[in-house]
């Protein structure tokens, strides 16, 4: 018999999402409590809007709180498909508005050039980062961490120092640039998104045995550095 990965289930997306946004609240404000300031790294894609929306109204000091992206499109920020513009859309609102926010675009032609400045800016939010909420996509890749894509060995090296690095993704626009493994793991506790029984069946298949450069998403599942829960709605 096949035993089911580890996941913590919920009835419905809304409602994951709902107490996904207490949780990290709570680790916020304890941060806050704890060190004075608080940090927080985000994924795009349509998944976290619900999250977002939820946790822009938690009561907290949002003035003490720094965002920033786990991966971006190397588009402009006012771009529909920008990450950028959906955190600010979607999350910088509301109460949540007085956060600070860390974007990874800037004026480079290209996110290899871009990586260094990108990920100078950063550096400067206070790491360990409080939460990481990273996606899953359905060929397994999370963040910008695509399967193949060129840059992968480097990014996903777990000797590599915490930094930014150009990805290239097989659908447009293709050109990313996403913080890599060292970068994600340097955090207190990382949580991963599923919704729905297809993502569900490609988690399945990312917990088997396999290679990380099939399914990068492996990469973080099989890490031991970092605390991280698994949270799936059907």
């Amino acid at each position: 018999m096949t035993t089911a990965p580890p996941a913590i289930q919920y009835p419905d997306f809304a409602t994951l999402s709902r107490e996904l946004a207490t949780q990290v609240a709570s680790a916020l404000r304890d941060s806050i409590a704890a060190r004075g300031v608080a940090s927080l790294v985000v994924s795009g894609g349509r998944s976290p809007i619900q999250f977002f929306e939820a946790l822009r109204v938690a009561p907290l000091d949002w003035s003490r709180v720094c965002i920033t992206l786990a991966d971006e499109r190397w588009v402009a920020t006012s771009d529909e498909s920008s990450n950028e513009k959906l955190v600010r859309d979607h999350l910088l609102k509301d109460a949540a508005a007085r956060a600070s926010f860390t974007g990874l675009k800037n004026g480079a032609a290209t996110p290899e050039l871009g990586a260094a400045a990108a990920w100078q800016r950063v550096a400067n939010i206070p790491r360990p980062f409080d939460v990481v909420v990273l996606g899953m996509g359905d060929d397994g890749h999370t963040a910008s961490l695509f399967p193949h894509s060129p840059n992968l060995a480097r990014a996903i090296d777990p000797a590599a120092a915490p930094g930014c690095i150009g990805m290239v993704s097989p659908s447009a626009p293709a050109l990313r640039l996403s913080l890599n493994l060292s970068a994600l793991l340097d955090a207190r506790r990382i949580v991963l998104l599923i919704n729905g029984d297809a993502k569900w069946r490609v988690y399945v298949n990312a917990s088997a045995p396999g290679t990380a450069e099939d399914m990068p998403v492996r990469t973080v599942l099989r890490q031991r550095v970092t605390p991280f829960d698994v949270m799936w709605s059907p």
